[in-house]
């Protein structure tokens, strides 16, 4: 590990330092990794390629860092990120930028919905912290208080998808309750969180928030096997959410993970046709890597010629290309070895006797065209297992059972849409469904006061509002008695 002053690389124009970012300085590796752009392909730069000599660094400057960090007071914290929010905001045009060139999400998007979620992250959790309490409650004429106390040095472990936003979902918390953070970026997607942590470190004490560039194999095992490590929150997939667990069991390190999905949209008779098209050509957003994306397409039989056509329709016009070209709907998977994935999974579909309405193959480079799959079997693979690219399945259902049925009928259950013009089928699905959110008539709308999680095989715990504190602390329970105190006598 050795310090050098040149580090940097431009990316849509933006300088950002490839080296990582541990106890407030700026630390190189003697290895690198390339890093790509979906866009065309080309090389972004090569950036720091940690391991267990880094992550010991920057696990220590946590360490070191919390006792201060944790006894900042409440409004002092708020302060703190407050100001990033602001730091955010000021360099939106260059996050949006450098987010696209790096994962290829649409620059609309990143510059009118992710970047602003950014900094709502900062802003949320300082409020939510400022508010943050219980009600002392009464046992016997003895009073209960409850606080939640700073755990200690995090790991935080994000995926390429989102990589900003969703890094911020964790780090905004977790500062928050006055831990301090070591973040181990995706290395699909480094560069902004590089950036992060030059907007941070104005405001931050030294070590409160580390980044260490690397592989997950490398970095990201060494980090989860950290014992000096208090907590886990892990985004991205079920196998390596199985590897982190064996690790974090060794230290009995609480874990939080958000995993993938297989979610259902289940569209019944009664719904507003129109919409219901509208909320299923919706999971083609990111290029169908999201991992809440509805993908499995339950259409009741009345209807399914009709919403089919329709689709295709919807589906035929949508706009495939450069991201950061305004009128682009559907841009770039985000690595080879991603659509080699997905087009593995429609060849196979097709081989066993699907069939593909819409799209079912590779475009240029790393664009893969708009799938709709026909005539799947429920345990098929391509029913069963995430895709993470533009392939939807649709199925047919004949009774509300059945839909229930077929929705809940995998091993996850992150996720679930309902479209439906009677209130009271939509009661009784949402209360039968297996899954973390339900969206009824609607898609993708969240809440940070909402708690956020999955069921079954998509994750452990949830997070948000009051339960991103419950995660990120250790929550006390003071218990003090009426009697024994020196001014009764």
């Amino acid at each position: 590990m050795s310090e050098q002053i040149t580090g940097q690389i431009t990316a849509a124009a933006a300088a950002v330092d490839t080296r990582h970012w541990i106890g407030g300085r700026r630390v190189a590796s003697a290895r690198t990794f390339t890093d790509l752009s979906p866009i065309d392909g080309s090389t972004l730069g090569e950036i720091a390629r940690g391991g267990q000599a880094e992550v010991d660094a920057a696990v220590a400057a946590a360490q070191d860092a919390f006792p201060g960090w944790a006894a900042t007071p409440r409004a002092g914290r708020a302060a703190v990120r407050r100001a990033i929010a602001e730091g955010v905001e000021k360099r939106l045009e260059e996050l949006a930028a450098v987010e696209t060139a790096d994962n290829g999400a649409l620059l609309r998007s990143h510059r009118r919905g992710v970047m602003p979620r950014v900094a709502h992250n900062f802003r949320f959790f300082a409020d939510w912290l400022e508010s943050l309490g219980h009600d002392d409650f009464d046992t016997r004429g003895h009073a209960n208080h409850v606080s939640w106390d700073p755990a200690g040095p995090c790991a935080l472990i994000t995926p390429w998808n989102a990589p900003l936003m969703l890094a911020t979902w964790k780090i905004a918390p977790a500062l928050a309750a006055g831990d301090t953070v070591v973040l181990k970026p995706a290395e699909w997607s480094p560069l902004t969180a590089s950036l992060l942590a030059d907007i941070a470190a104005a405001g931050l004490p030294d070590g409160v928030l580390n980044v260490v560039q690397g592989l997950g194999a490398e970095a990201g095992a060494a980090l989860v096997e950290h014992p000096g490590i208090r907590r886990i929150s892990f985004t991205g997939s079920v196998p390596t959410a199985r590897r982190i667990a064996r690790s974090a069991a060794a230290n009995l390190t609480p874990l939080s993970l958000e995993l993938g999905g297989k979610s259902p949209l289940l569209v019944f008779a009664d719904a507003d046709l129109d919409l219901a098209v509208d909320l299923a050509v919706e999971q083609y957003d990111n290029a169908g890597q999201v991992c809440l994306a509805a993908t499995r397409l339950l259409v009741e039989s009345p209807i399914a010629e009709e919403f089919t056509r329709r689709f295709t329709e919807r589906a035929a016009a949508l706009v495939q290309g450069d991201p950061r070209e305004e009128a682009t709907d559907v841009g770039p998977n985000i690595h080879p070895r991603q659509v080699d994935k997905i087009d593995g999974f429609v060849r196979r579909a097709l081989a066993a006797g699907a069939r593909a309405v819409v799209g079912g193959e590779r475009g240029d480079g790393l664009y893969y065209r708009p799938t709709l799959l026909t005539d799947v079997a429920q345990d098929s693979e391509i029913v069963q297992e995430e895709v993470f690219g533009p392939v939807l399945t649709l199925q047919t259902f004949d009774t509300e059972e059945e839909a229930v049925r077929m929705a809940n009928d995998t091993r996850f259950g992150l996720a679930a849409t309902v479209a439906t013009g009677d209130r009271e089928r939509a009661r009784r699905v949402t209360e039968r469904l297996v899954a973390g959110t339900v969206w009824v008539n609607c898609f993708f709308v969240r809440d940070l006061r909402a708690p956020f999680g999955g069921s079954r095989e998509s994750g452990v715990g949830r997070e948000g509002g009051t339960w991103s504190f419950d995660f990120y602390c250790d929550l006390k329970n003071t218990v003090t008695a009426p009697k024994g105190w020196s001014d009764h006598g």
